[in-house]
């Protein structure tokens, strides 16, 4: 089945008040759009990162009271799961979605792939775009544009606090036109997939490292 985009009322779900209700409207109006999603990319991100990726949903099984306020979909190539591994996440907010390259504070040794990244500092402020949007917490909302980030103090920040996170990618305000053309928005997933694999590709060979 072809991916044919978000609507209004996805996002949307996250004015719905509480936990069943909400958690309802999530798996009715988003997670099949994330499998289709899914289903269309997954080959070709294996293919750009080396690696035979798997894809997880967020179930949200550990809520009990408050509803989720996003909620996204990941791709890992580890199968059991993907917190404590470098992964790439496609989600939404109320008010837009995203796109990242994740690492964040579950990682076992984020201090090694900081390392690596302040290492390579020029090499990714040389070849990512800088309206690429970078968020130093996964709960928040909240990104700053690589033009206007300190991406070294950032970074040094990734390495040197425990409950610290880095995410860089692309947001997408909820009612952007891209998202309602399901061919084009998958298109411009692929393309910022593929400018974030030397990232990822440079972290991995950290992470493989314990």
């Amino acid at each position: 089945m072809a991916f044919r985009g978000f609507a209004k009322k996805d996002f949307q779900t996250f004015t719905i008040n509480g936990l069943d209700n909400r958690m309802e409207a999530i798996r009715e109006r988003i997670q099949p759009k994330f499998q289709t999603i899914g289903d269309a990319l997954i080959d070709d991100l294996s293919t750009l990162t080396g690696y035979e990726m798997n894809l997880h949903i967020a179930q949200h099984a550990r809520r009990t009271v408050n509803p989720p306020n996003d909620t996204w979909m990941a791709f890992c190539h580890n199968k059991r799961g993907y917190k404590q591994h470098p992964h790439f996440q496609i989600g939404l907010f109320d008010d837009h979605l995203f796109v990242w390259l994740a690492y964040i504070y579950e990682l076992p040794n984020k201090k090694e792939m900081a390392e690596s990244f302040l290492h390579h500092i020029d090499d990714i402020e040389n070849t990512i775009p800088t309206n690429y949007v970078v968020s130093l917490d996964h709960m928040k909302k909240d990104a700053t544009t690589l033009k206007d980030l300190d991406l070294k103090k950032s970074l040094e920040r990734f390495r040197d606090v425990k409950k610290a996170e880095f995410l860089i990618g692309k947001h997408f305000p909820a009612d952007e036109a891209i998202l309602k053309d399901g061919k084009a928005f998958l298109n411009d997933v692929k393309n910022t997939f593929e400018t974030l694999t030397p990232i990822y590709k440079l972290s991995m060979s950290e992470a493989l490292i314990k």
